[in-house]
């Protein structure tokens, strides 16, 4: 018998040879209903692979990532599945899980068209409908080429596996067998809501010069209630879509003459200046001096940092007097030539560099989303220097303030550790070393934290923070990368106690990540009404008539002079009609002004939030939103 060992350290005795699900089974029918995947000592696997050793085994359902990508998975099958049944001389390439659901890319004669996607999900549908059970199995390439000699993009993949001297995995559903290394559910069963939510064009491999597939997106769900609440999920991100509403409010757009490469307005500065003024007083607070370096570099410095055999692709490069230059995709090898211009003590240590530097990165066209994908942004980076024994408390000290930063805009987040990936520089003590001390700041900061296997820059292991907004969606934002590799290749030293020369460790880290993104994020998250503290404009005042104005003009100067940010709409229309003008401009405050409030030194306050307020002195007016602002309200 086996001794396996379950969730919260369990022991139970299994036979050699019992399968992830039938242990699933064993702890309760509920559980083993609900099962996706499972892991075996960490590794993902199938439920239906056999255990054959003492071990750790978790099963995983759809409220896990993992549990969700297998869910997924076996949908873009059925997806694929019920193309073929009703297309059947269909050339079907890949279809993986994503983020939000899955797609599969189809080489079809002619895109499918929505009434198509309608036809699709109903055969889907029945699909699912006869509970087929997936079979995985595994052929030599000979026998894989046989078996696929029909669909020329599979063929195209078992060549790249036979290069590598692997056998080829398959899953089989019923008539429908694909390529795939999984791993899936058991069967089609659980995907009782699934939704396909549009088509799109793709090109193979992601190259142009390839053939454009027809690529379908879907989602499924366990439940028809996760769908509709999905599916409305989605109705409200578009009311609240930040490239509509940037245009709406006046802050931002991005034109065709610059694709990727966004403008802001009036409006859209002061709510930049405001959160950049913001993260310089934190970071002034948290002992971090700012720091400018240049936008263009030469091409030299990129090859000594490793960015240009990792990053070539993405960088925008130009000649300057006959020699290479790059503009700059990141701003750290600025921040090591400023550390590296004098000798250093280890009493100088740890050194906090921040800098609000702008980059520039070479996205694909098809890839650029409002401010969420541009190729020009601002990021609020900052590299850390500092002795081995410094790491875990700088690492602390940079998760607080990112903490601290958060909650003012009312974020919840998760932490997520990604380890060393194929593509790293560096020796495996290193890494280790990296490693371990970010689980150790980790364990200490007292947040529960994922593992992301080998998603780690190429020059050290990271910790990434995940927003969650006003809707529900994630994001991920700051990010803490702990470095062993720059400091290397620069040759950075410091003077220790013993008067000899070392090596210091840095920390890159970001907390908004890129200052346009997160503004996007946030245009969304608020839905356009930005707290008063960030409101480009915060208050509007609105004199009944003309006779009105006069008095008006005092307020509006008075609160102006206290730091509000004010507008006056003095024009020939009436109130009401100029309220819902302001509303729809969503702004934080409005203030009506006529006979009795100036009577009285008054105003009428209508807050956005709210509503009606009743008549307010002046001053209290004043004072309460002097407050609010400074207090950075939510």
């Amino acid at each position: 018998m086996l001794k396996i060992t379950l969730k919260d350290g369990v022991v139970k005795e299994y036979a050699a040879g019992t399968t992830v699900g039938e242990i699933a089974k064993s702890l309760g029918t509920g559980l083993y209903k609900a099962a996706c995947v499972g892991k075996i000592n960490g590794e993902l696997v199938d439920l239906r692979t056999p255990v054959t050793e003492d071990c750790e085994v978790t099963i995983l359902t759809f409220e896990s990532e993992e549990g969700k990508h297998a869910f997924w998975h076996t949908a873009s099958h059925v997806l694929a599945q019920a193309v073929m049944h009703l297309y059947p001389d269909t050339k079907y390439t890949i279809g993986p899980a994503v983020e939000n659901g899955f797609y599969y890319d189809f080489d079809v004669e002619k895109p499918f068209t929505t009434e198509d996607l309608v036809v699709i999900e109903k055969e889907m549908a029945k699909i699912v409908k006869s509970g087929l059970e997936l079979e995985r199995f595994e052929l030599e390439v000979p026998a894989a080429q046989a078996l696929m000699k029909d669909q020329p993009y599979k063929l195209e993949l078992i060549e790249k596996h036979a290069a590598e001297g692997q056998n080829i995995s398959f899953y089989k559903q019923g008539d429908f067998t694909d390529l795939c290394a999984g791993p899936h559910l058991l069967s089609v069963a659980p995907l009782k809501a699934i939704k396909l939510t549009s088509c799109t064009g793709a090109y193979w491999h992601g190259d142009s010069s390839q053939k454009m597939l027809c690529r379908v997106y879907g989602i499924a769900f366990p439940k028809a209630s996760e769908l509709e609440a999905y599916l409305n999920m989605l109705e409200e991100a578009k009311r609240r879509d930040h490239r509509k509403l940037g245009r709406e409010l006046d802050l931002f757009d991005i034109y065709e003459e610059g694709p990727g490469f966004p403008f802001f307005f009036p409006k859209g500065m002061i709510l930049r200046n405001q959160l950049e003024s913001f993260w310089r007083e934190e970071h002034r607070k948290a002992g971090y001096h700012e720091i400018r370096t240049p936008l263009i570099l030469n091409e030299e410095l990129w090859h000594r940092s490793g960015h240009w055999d990792h990053y070539k692709d993405n960088m925008y490069t130009t000649q300057i007097d006959e020699k290479d230059f790059a503009i700059k995709p990141m701003n750290c090898p600025g921040g090591m030539l400023v550390y590296k211009r004098r000798m250093h003590s280890y009493r100088d240590l740890p050194q906090r560099m921040a800098e609000l530097g702008i980059v520039h990165r070479h996205e694909l066209s098809g890839a650029l989303h409002g401010l969420m994908r541009v190729r020009c942004f601002t990021q609020d980076d900052a590299h850390i220097f500092m002795t081995p024994e410094q790491i875990e408390d700088e690492i602390l000290g940079v998760m607080r303030l990112i903490d601290r930063i958060y909650q003012v805009f009312g974020f919840d987040y998760t932490l997520e550790l990604s380890t060393r990936p194929e593509d790293s520089m560096g020796t495996d003590e290193q890494w280790e070393m990296a490693t371990q001390a970010l689980i150790r700041a980790l364990e200490d900061n007292g947040k529960e934290y994922s593992i992301n296997e080998g998603d780690g820059a190429f020059y050290g292991p990271k910790i990434d923070f995940h927003l969650r907004d006003s809707i529900g969606r994630t994001w991920q934002c700051g990010t803490i990368q702990l470095d062993f590799q720059m400091p290397e290749r620069f040759d950075l030293t410091y003077t220790g106690k013993d008067g000899e020369k070392h090596r210091p460790v840095m920390i890159h880290r970001v907390v908004f990540g890129s200052m346009e993104r997160f503004i996007g994020m946030l245009t969304e998250h608020y839905a356009g009404a930005f707290p008063l503290w960030l409101a480009p404009v915060q208050v509007k005042v609105l004199p009944v008539t003309d006779d009105h104005i006069a008095y008006a003009q005092q307020v509006a100067d008075k609160l102006t002079a206290a730091g509000l940010r004010v507008e006056m709409d003095s024009r020939n229309e009436k109130v009401g009609y100029r309220v819902r003008e302001a509303q729809l401009q969503k702004i934080p405050y409005m203030l009506v002004i006529g006979d009795k409030e100036i009577e009285a030194d008054s105003v009428a306050v209508r807050s956005r939030k709210d509503g009606d307020k009743g008549v307010v002195k002046v001053d209290d007016f004043l004072a309460a939103a002097v407050k609010e602002v400074a207090d950075k309200v939510n």
